[in-house]
């Protein structure tokens, strides 16, 4: 007899065995990666989030559990508009991360 009710896979991430190289990368060159507080005021303020998920902060959290292909599905989708910049209340310039992270996931994957 079914309920309607169903386990769902583990999203669990071991973040002892997480690759971080794209993230150290990143930090190299953008150091503000680090002073994220994860408000969510740059998603708030994105005009692309309501249609396609586009989200700063998820997209580090991403390239920190090691979800790369999840982190570079939602930066497809970023405008870059800088409307993400101008709210962020710790000054980072979102604008220029999310250049980063590409530049530097791309050069990833073409090593591969």
């Amino acid at each position: 007899m079914e309920f309607g009710f169903s386990l769902s896979p583990s999203s669990a991430v071991n973040l002892d065995t997480v690759d971080l190289t794209l993230f150290r990368k990143v930090e190299e060159r953008v150091p503000d990666i680090r002073t994220c507080i994860g408000c969510g005021s740059c998603t708030a303020s994105c005009s692309g989030n309501a249609y396609s998920g586009m989200s700063v902060r998820q997209v580090i959290l991403d390239i920190q559990r090691g979800r790369l292909k999840m982190a570079a599905e939602k930066l497809d989708a970023c405008m870059l508009c800088g409307k993400c910049t101008m709210v962020c209340p710790r000054g980072i310039n979102t604008r220029g991360l999310i250049l980063a992270i590409c530049q530097d996931y791309k050069k990833e994957e073409a090593a591969k």
